[in-house]
């Protein structure tokens, strides 16, 4: 079994945004959101949407409380809804996750091209970054959760600060001298149709994805029964305040009347090129740096919870057994560690080998339609929730047992209908391109394989191990431990 007491709440939540990666967000889709001309609704649609998705962490923080389990969804999706609907929320999750890690490789390349120009004069095609990458990720994915948990920390610190320094640079030296308040009231909003609101709630929500994964490490976290819970409230307030924050200072620092015009002229270049009117070079030279780290944060956290995914379950015997174990000496799912790294690797050799020369849209494809698949999860997870916390009485309150989760069911439904009912824009291409019709016959396929599944494999052969109420301090290594204390559950 993964070992317990390795990870705070704040750790899980760093592990929440770097695998949410915010600064790819506002590099690649808030200069195309502010050149169509949404303006102040970028930081409020971002608000709105933390809003929704602090409704659905309540929910999901009462189930954690039940069942501690690295299968996030799959285990909570089952309690609620049955196994075949548990195993299609983890084929769907599991998919989604790939899927936005791929996005995440095609993006690497290009974030690292003007490191490499400027620093070694080397030009470097996206097959060799996205090599390194997967090497990176294979050699830290079997690491001890601790280890990995404080390198994924460090990057998301990091990535914080730097957005926060880019965003005071934006405040302190607004265009025209002054702070208007032109760049966050919705006086002059209706330069958008309702529709496209709506698409931009949707988009606002679908940048947040990978923040459920927090989800993932409640059986490693000090308190397993409450880390996980908290570590997701923390990863949505940080991920909102960042989107919102720094948006609304590009906004400042472009002009609230000029914000559309100079989005559409320097595109994923907008946020660089704002910091380097009022910044020193070598610290628009730090944000690269960054914009790279964070792509390779996003990569190991997604991996991390894929290899918990797969670990939960071979656990429960829907996999081979293999995938259950773990190494004994770091407690960290070794097996599923390694098979999801030879499966990106393999991925990523087939495209090479196809001559792919993926690029942003193909990226964005990626990273949307994953998006969009850990969209339908969250639905299933919030329906679950509602089901399982109303028919097994517990200590939960009528708002943790029932408000919350009706609200971020209801929200969390009316954002897919408003997602997949405007899906070509969403992508960005024709109604009757190809991709455009692959993404919900995708989805649905990824139902009946998890449907399927669950006949041919039956009832869970392992039920999930006993989860301890409290952290034992040094429980992982006994040598080390001189005293012991019971201590409250």
């Amino acid at each position: 079994m993964l070992a317990s007491g390795r990870v705070g709440a704040a750790s899980i939540a760093f592990l929440g945004l770097a695998a949410a990666a915010p600064i790819v967000t506002l590099v690649t889709v808030i200069p195309d959101v502010l050149a169509a001309g949404a303006g102040p609704l970028v930081p409020w649609t971002c608000a709105v949407a933390g809003l929704i998705l602090l409704l659905f962490c309540a929910g999901q923080a009462a189930m954690i409380r039940r069942l501690p389990s690295s299968g996030v969804a799959y285990s909570h999706v089952t309690l609620g809804l049955g196994r075949p609907a548990g195993l299609a929320a983890a084929w769907l999750a599991i998919a989604g996750y790939q899927t936005i890690q791929f996005g995440l490789y095609a993006l690497a390349g290009l974030t690292a091209a003007p490191l490499l120009s400027s620093f070694l004069g080397l030009t470097a095609p996206w097959w060799a970054v996205a090599a390194a990458c997967w090497a990176v990720v294979a050699i830290c994915g079997p690491m001890r959760i601790e280890v990995a948990a404080g390198v994924l920390g460090l990057l998301a610190v990091a990535q914080a600060t730097v957005l926060a320094g880019i965003g005071a640079a934006g405040v302190l030296q607004p265009f025209g001298g002054r702070v208007t308040t032109d760049s966050i009231l919705l006086a002059g909003w209706p330069a958008l149709d309702r529709s496209a609101v709506g698409l931009l709630l949707a988009v606002a929500v679908l940048a947040f994805a990978g923040f459920e994964s927090t989800a993932g490490y409640a059986e490693e976290g000090f308190q397993p029964r409450r880390s996980a819970g908290f570590g997701g409230y923390g990863a949505v307030l940080l991920i909102a305040l960042l989107l919102g924050g720094v948006s609304w200072t590009m906004i400042v620092a472009a002009g609230p009347d000029r914000a559309a015009t100079v989005a559409d002229t320097r595109g994923a270049e907008l946020l660089f090129d704002l910091a380097a009117g009022r910044l020193a070079p070598w610290a628009v030279t730090l944000g690269r740096f960054v914009l790279f780290a964070g792509v390779l944060a996003g990569i190991l956290a997604l991996h991390q919870v894929i290899a918990r995914y797969l670990f939960a379950l071979g656990r429960e015997g829907a996999l081979p057994g293999v995938l259950g174990d773990v190494r004994r000496r770091t407690a960290a799912p070794r097996a599923a560690s390694v098979t999801q790294s030879l499966i990106a690797g393999a991925a990523l050799a087939g495209a090479w080998a196809a001559g792919a020369g993926p690029g942003p849209r193909t990226a964005r494809w990626l990273i949307v339609g994953g998006a969009l698949s850990l969209l339908v999860v969250l639905l299933l997870a919030a329906l679950a929730t509602l089901l399982h916390l109303n028919r097994v009485p517990g200590p939960e309150g009528l708002w943790g047992r029932f408000l919350a989760p009706v609200l971020a069911l209801v929200s969390l439904g009316a954002v897919a209908f408003l997602a997949f009912g405007d899906l070509p824009a969403l992508l960005g291409m024709p109604a009757g391109f190809a991709l455009v019709k692959a993404i919900p016959a995708g989805l649905a396929v990824g139902v009946l394989v998890g449907v399927g599944h669950a006949l041919l494999v039956g009832r869970p052969s392992a039920a999930a191990p006993r989860i301890p109420r409290q952290r034992d301090p040094g429980a992982h290594r006994p040598e080390r431990i001189t005293q012991r204390s019971p201590g409250p559950g």
